[in-house]
This record gives structure tokens, sequence and C-alpha cells, in this order.
């Protein structure tokens, strides 16, 4: 029987001066400052991990955590994210590391300045673009049920064809919505038809049409679950919540709302949270609050997140980024857990991007030259055969090569038959298509 999920809590209780007593005035302060510092960094801990800790304060570990959490909550910030009945979530903006990440986050995302500029050139920003918003569109889809490897994803949304299940319908609209996004949709301001037009382009052809531009009902009835379907992890707030707070969540979407500043990356985590709280829709909602994230940050100018896939960081971790939602829930409505765990995929995405350009940089640097030089190949015909070199089984067609560099077809077909008399690609018919397939040259060719 499906029942909800209840986190473990400690049995022991204490008063708030006894507390105030043992954090400002007890023998143990200089310990438990430590102890605090261990608790917020490098991860933001909730009970279950602190129990196990060893913070050398003689106190009992349930009364050390009961003053981590007063300590927590005395520095902590109300937010605009309110609940169905218990109050407004609240967040740690003390926590440590924080002002350097997101100093970093103004430097190598946004402005004028490029992640890795020294690497990045004219060339190759697309192909990075093009690049993260595919495995962003994967990882996503596959966060919320899309049953597909990431291979074969990539050959489907590179060869260009129809959809033929519910996974490739979802991974085919999450990359159109991602490339909206990117080329247009970052322009435009929050609004209930934004929201519905998001939506509706995640969920085409994978929900009734009746779900599509409507809010759920409360006699659907939704909730979030496990896997197996014992536990209920989250009941969404009833409908006519929902519809007074998206009003709320467009404001603070679009600044308009009063208050203390908030740096975008930490306002972009609120909104994804805010609308996998709210789940206003049958279906879809994570996929959703995911591009929202993307939307809000490419609109206020961090246009190097169009290169970091975070869904796949995430997907690599799905129970964590499930109790991320979970802890802040559940632990007198701290939204802080849900902040740190994004702060540190976020970190993790463009950590792997930055070696993934300084791999490809390196790599390109010794292949190009004597591919150009003896060869007369152009930047296309020479990453196409790169990728050959790594992944000797893969094939391309003519549509696909168009679909990766933004060509026309005509211009695909030219780089692959200068490809194919020069012996470096074999044809093979497939699916009545034509696959060109590496040959051995290729590999003679980058030992060079």
């Amino acid at each position: 029987m499906t029942q909800p999920y209840i986190l473990e809590k400690p049995h022991s209780s204490f008063d708030q001066k006894e507390i105030m007593d043992f954090v400002f005035f007890s023998e143990e302060r200089s310990n438990f400052d430590q102890a605090l510092l261990l608790a917020n960094h490098p991860v933001y801990l909730y009970w279950d991990k602190i129990k196990y800790k060893n913070f050398l304060i003689k106190a009992p570990i349930e009364k050390t955590w009961a003053a981590i959490k007063f300590m927590r909550w005395l520095k902590s910030s109300p937010t605009v994210i309110k609940t169905e009945n218990t109050g407004n979530y609240r967040w740690y903006p003390l926590l440590p590391g924080l002002e350097e990440f997101l100093h970093k986050m103004d430097l190598n995302t946004g402005g004028s300045l490029s992640l890795t500029s020294r690497e990045i050139d004219k060339k190759s920003k697309m192909q990075f673009i093009s690049r993260g918003i595919v495995e962003e569109a994967i990882a996503s889809s596959r966060l919320e049920g899309a049953n597909t490897t990431r291979k074969l994803a990539k050959q489907f949304l590179a060869e260009g064809r129809k959809p033929r299940t519910t996974a490739e319908h979802m991974i085919l609209n999450n990359y159109e919505s991602m490339k909206a996004i990117e080329e247009e949709i970052k322009n435009k301001p929050f609004s209930i038809d934004l929201l519905f037009e998001l939506h509706s382009m995640i969920v085409k052809n994978t929900v009734p049409k009746s779900e599509v531009h409507q809010f759920r009902k409360d006699s659907d009835n939704i909730v979030i679950q496990d896997a197996v379907g014992k536990f209920i992890y989250h009941t969404p707030p009833r409908v006519d919540f929902v519809e007074n707070e998206i009003n709320q969540l467009i404001k603070f979407a679009n600044d308009s709302l009063k208050g203390e500043f908030l740096h975008p990356v930490i306002k972009a985590i609120m909104l994804h949270f805010w609308i996998g709280y709210l789940h206003p829709f049958t279906d879809g909602n994570g996929r959703l609050a995911r591009l929202i994230f993307y939307w809000y940050l490419l609109r206020k100018g961090y246009w190097a997140f169009s290169y970091l896939p975070i869904s796949t960081i995430i997907k690599k971790s799905p129970s964590q980024y499930a109790n991320a939602y979970i802890y802040s829930e559940q632990d007198d409505l701290d939204l802080t857990y849900f902040i740190d765990y994004n702060i540190r995929k976020v970190d993790m995405a463009m950590k792997e991007f930055e070696r993934y350009v300084e791999k490809t940089a390196a790599k390109n640097k010794c292949m190009n030259l004597y591919a150009k030089t003896s060869y007369n190949l152009n930047d296309r015909q020479i990453k196409l055969l790169q990728y050959y070199f790594d992944n000797s089984e893969e094939y391309t067609t003519p549509t696909m090569h168009m679909n990766l560099y933004q060509v026309s077809k005509s211009t695909a077909i030219r780089d692959l038959q200068e490809l194919l008399k020069q012996d470096f690609v074999f044809v093979k018919k497939a699916r009545k298509k034509a696959c060109y397939f590496a040959t051995d040259k290729i590999k003679k060719l980058f030992r060079k």
C-alpha cells in the first residue's frame, strides 16, 4: 500500500534557551563553530548524515543537530515561495563558498567573457551549443522516464527522423524546446501564455490534448512517488492555490516583486523548485521546471548555460535530486538543500565542459594541421573524421551531417562525397539510407 514518505528525525527535543546557551556560552562554542561549518560544506547535510558525524563535541549528537538547525534558522532569509498550509520556504545565504561560486558564474558564464574564451572560437560556438542542447534534451527526458539509451537517443536526433515511441517524442520535444529558448524565447518576458506554450511544446504527442493548455484538476489526484509505487514523496497543493501562486511566480521571474536582490543563479534554482512544488500540470512538470531554469539564466545574459547540460549530471544521482526536494519540504521548509544540490551540479557541469573543451582543443590542434595541409579538408570534415577516430563503429548520413553542422543538404553531400573520394569513408545501404562508415585510413591520418 502506498504511504507518505517521512524523513527520519531525532526523538530528543531541547528548548530554545538551552540551545542558545550551548551555542553562545558553553565551553563547546569553538567546536560547535567547526561543526556548523562541516554540516554546511561541502554538502548541506540533513540529520540522516549528521547523526554519523564525529564533531568532537561532548554533547549528544541530537543536541548538536538542534543547535545546527537553530543557527541555520537564525541566519536564514524567507523566500517568496509559499506552501499551501505552513508558511514560506527559507534559505541560508551564508553557505561556505557560495560567494566564490557565484563570482565564478558571473565571470565564466555571463557578459562578454567566455567559459573558456581561449578555446571557443566562433566556428565552434554553435557546435558546443548544439552538443549542450542535445545532451540536456536526452538527460532531462530520461530523468522523467524516457526509456532509451543516450547513444540511441543521440542517433535518433542526428538522423532527424520522425519519433516512433513516447520516449523519442519526449526527447524531440525537449530538444526543440531548448532550441527555441536559446534562439528566441529567452528574449520574451514570462507570462501565463509562455508557461502554457513551453508546457505544450514538451508534452506534444505524449499526453491527451485535453491536458494541454490547462492546469491539472484536483480530481486527477496527482502525486509524486517512487518508481515502485511504495512511497509518496510529494502531494501537490490544490489547484486554486496553484493558480494564485503562478501569478506570484510570473512576477518573480520577471523581477517585478519587491525585495532584496537575489543572484540570478539562485533565482533560477528557486524557479526550478517552485514549478516542481506547485506541479501545475498532469505531466511534464520536471522537464518544464528545468526549461524555466535555462530560460531565466539565458534571459539574464548567462549565455554559456547553453553549453551546460545540467540534467546529465543530475541523471548520475537521481536519488540525490529527489532528496533535495524532500529535505527542503520536510525539514522546516529549508530550501537550502535544493539550492546547495543544484549549485554543486552546476559547478560539476562547468568543470566537465571545461575538460571537454580542453580535450577537444588539444586533440584538434595536433590533428587538424596535417589533415588540412595534406588533404585540403574543411573543419566539418575534420571534426567528422575525429569523431570516427574515437567511434569507429558509428556512421553518418547526409541528413545527420546537415543537422549537426547546420548546413544545406547539398553542402553535407559534398562534404561526404569528398571524403569518399579520398577513401576516408565507405558507403553502405541501411534502411534505404546511404550510411557513411569509417575506413582504416582515418587511423593512419591521426597518428601522423
